[in-house]
Order: C-alpha cells, then structure tokens, then sequence
C-alpha cells in the first residue's frame, strides 16, 4: 500500500523548510530511520528520516524547493498502509467521509496552498505576520507572491498602502506611442559583460530575512570605544603556555565574555528580550552566548549555554569545538538558538569599528574588532599602545543611550583591568 510522506515539523514552529539533499531517487528500496533526505531551516541543516519501509514510488519535491511543513513530499510503497490520495480518489465511495474527517497535516500540497488564505493558514514568516500586525493589515486577506503562495512583506505593504493585486492592463491603443518613444541619455542603458543569478538560498537566505527582521523591528543605535589591551595581552599570553599543555587555543574572546557577563549582571535589561505581543519585557537571569561564526555558507551563531558557571579553559575549549563544528555544519539546531546576548568578532579579519546587526529577539550585541598599536595619551604622555576596537549596537525602545554607553564603559574597565576581571568572576 502506498504511505503519504509529508514534510515533519522539525521543531521552533518552523513552517518551511529548504530541500537542500535528497537522500532517495524514485525507485529506491528504504528502510525505516534511513535519511531521507536534508532540510535547511532557519536554524540548521536537518536530517529527516523515513517514517517507514518500502520502495520510493514518487517524489513530490526536488533539492532547492522551499516546500511548508505538512506539505506531501514522497509517496512510498509499504506494507499495510492506506492508499495514496490519487488511489483514494478512485473509491467515489470513500470520498465524501473522508473530506470532513482528513486532517490539515494530511492534506496534499495542492490542497494546503489553495486553502492557506480561506482558512487562515497563511503561508507566512513569522516577520511577515507581525508586520502585518503593526500596519493592520488582516494577513488572510492578502494574496501571496511568493513560491507557494507565500505571503512576502512585499505583499503585505503593497496591500496597506492601498495597491491592487491585479494592475490594470495596457490598452492597445496606447502600445504605439510608448514604443515611439525616443530613448533619451538616461533611459539608454549599455551593458558590458555578464552576470550571474545565484539562487538565494539556504543560511544565505535566513540571514537575509534575520537582518531584515532585526532591523525592520528593533530601532538600532551604535556606539563605539577603544580598550587599552596591553594588560589583557600579557595576561593571555602567560595563560596561553599553560593552555597549550592542555591542547587548548586560548584566545581573547573568553576573556571578553567574562566582561560581558559581570557587566550584564550590572545591567540586566542588556540580558534581555521584548515580548511584543504581550507588551513584557523579559529579563534573562542566565548567559547564554551567542558568538557569530563565519562559515563558507554565510554566518552562524552557535551558543554557549551558561557560560557564566564556565572557566577560561572551559569556554576556550567550546570556543575552538564549536567553531570548528560550525564550519563542517555538524552542529545540532540545539546549539543555535537560545542566546540572551551575541558577541561578534572581526579582529580577525583586520577590522576595526562597525555596527553589527542585533541578533533579534535579542536587545544589544557586541562587536570587537582588532588589535592594532596606535598613538595615545597614557598617564599624560603619547605612547604607543596596543588598542582594542568595540562596538555595541542596541535596541532603543528598552536601552537608553546612557544605560548602554555605562554598559560598555563596564567592559572596556575590565579587559583594561583583568585582574579586576578575576575579582568578579564566580
């Protein structure tokens, strides 16, 4: 019998996901638990397997299709299960029961697209749906653009700025006399070359929505200072010997973590998330941090789950495996999600100031830039110092421009001072 394979939810309310690899070709003998195939959701790269054993009949999907959750990806032939939709449809019997008492989650994929909008289902990221809210826009009256039907911010601020979906057409009449139209200086356009259309997909396409999400939603503010590092410098680099007996890279961003969080402990709305439907803000009295990691597939924020009850060492030693899992994209979406406050680093590309992007739901990040010697007045005199460049972005509907710029005056006085560091660690 033939067993309707529909895509799982994989977790986070996630409502669709990308086929980034199909694990099975039609025709295929597959055992149940076997991969089926890998989904790139808004967290990860995840591995579905089958719910049962049998010979793939069909594939209802290919890789690069963005296809929703519940959505009928496969129909497999295994043993003492019900017939597919079509072999049911042959049964007129069968028909009319079956239309009352079939679940949403068993419906084909035609089936939930074209009723997505009559039954308030919409096809729509979570973005999307509070942006509706804000402009009041009914988002199940909205016609969606995009694969599937689904809706796209687009969509929706077209719809509350009054546009219609269908445009009036040309007459023809008026065809003529645009074509007759003399090309001017500015509408001639010469092209030379050739270019390359790249599917935006994958943690590409996440990050493109999660920074538009961030910025759309949280009104940033940045400001920036430079940290004195000679002493931070020699202190890691008498803790790097000793590291290296233990195989451990000890790098600076241990020490700058400890920082955040006694200075999170300080000012705990920096440690904080915004519940806008509920109108709550909601304090976190734990660190979970994130730290934004470059991959050949586009950014990641793995999270360092209490990192405050964290040596130096232990934090180094998750730091180096988190990294590296990061780059081969073996971590679990477990370990991409739940981050209270996100450190991003680009000393080691060479950069100085920037203004990262929060990491929303969050409320502020940290960015930390290189190391470099420079000229400054030390003790009323010029020296050359080693200086430490840092940037924090935060969200200006909970922190206050004198809340924030104390927040990093906290920080910077303890990488300029670790021993006042070591002092406040618990």
């Amino acid at each position: 019998m033939a067993y309707e394979f529909l895509l799982p939810d994989v977790g986070e309310g996630i409502q669709e996901g990308e086929i980034v690899k199909l694990h099975v070709k039609e025709g295929d003998k597959i055992e149940e638990f076997d991969t089926f195939l890998e989904v790139q959701t808004d967290k990860a790269v995840v591995e579905v397997p089958s719910p049962v054993t049998g010979t793939v009949r069909e594939l209802k999907i290919k890789e690069g299709d963005v296809v929703p959750t519940h959505s009928l990806i496969a129909i497999i032939d295994a043993e003492g299960e019900e017939p597919a939709a079509e072999e049911k449809a042959e049964a007129p019997q069968a028909e009319e029961p079956k239309q009352a008492d079939q679940p949403a989650a068993e419906k084909t994929q035609t089936a939930v697209n074209a009723g997505a909008a009559r039954k308030g289902n919409v096809l729509a990221m979570p973005s999307v749906r509070k942006l509706a809210r804000e402009l009041g826009v009914d988002i199940t009256q909205v016609k969606g653009t995009g694969k599937h039907g689904r809706i796209l911010a687009e969509d929706v601020k077209s719809f509350a700025s009054g546009e219609k979906v269908a445009k009036p057409t040309v007459q023809p009449q008026e065809e003529p006399k645009a074509a007759a139209a003399p090309a001017t200086a500015k509408t001639a356009i010469e092209t030379t070359g050739t270019e390359e259309r790249i599917p935006l997909r994958g943690i590409r396409r996440t990050i493109a929505k999660r920074m538009v999400e961030s910025k759309h939603t949280a009104p940033h503010v940045t400001i920036m200072d430079e940290v004195d590092a000679t002493e931070l410098i020699a202190l890691r680099k008498w803790g790097k010997t000793i590291a290296e007996e233990r195989n451990i890279k000890l790098t600076y961003l241990p020490f700058i973590i400890k920082a955040v969080i006694a200075a999170l402990r300080q000012f705990p709305t920096l440690n904080a998330s915004i519940d806008d439907e509920k109108e709550e803000i909601i304090i976190k009295n734990y660190y979970h941090i994130g730290l934004a990691a470059a991959t050949d597939n586009g950014l990641l924020v793995p999270v360092l789950r209490d990192a405050d009850r964290k040596s130096i060492f232990e934090l180094a030693e998750e730091i180096a495996d988190k990294a590296t899992r990061a780059r081969s994209m073996k971590l679990d979406a477990s370990e991409l999600k739940g981050s209270t406050f996100t450190i991003s680093n680009i000393g080691g590309f060479g950069g100085q100031f920037f203004t990262p992007v929060i990491n929303y739901p969050e409320v502020a990040i940290l960015g930390v830039g290189t190391i470099k010697e420079k000229p400054v007045v030390h003790n009323g005199e010029i020296a050359i110092r080693p200086q430490m460049f840092v940037s924090l972005s935060f969200d200006h509907r909970l922190i206050d421009g004198d809340v924030a710029a104390r927040f990093l005056s906290r920080v910077k006085q303890l990488l300029e001072s670790p021993n006042l560091l070591m002092m406040e660690m618990r």
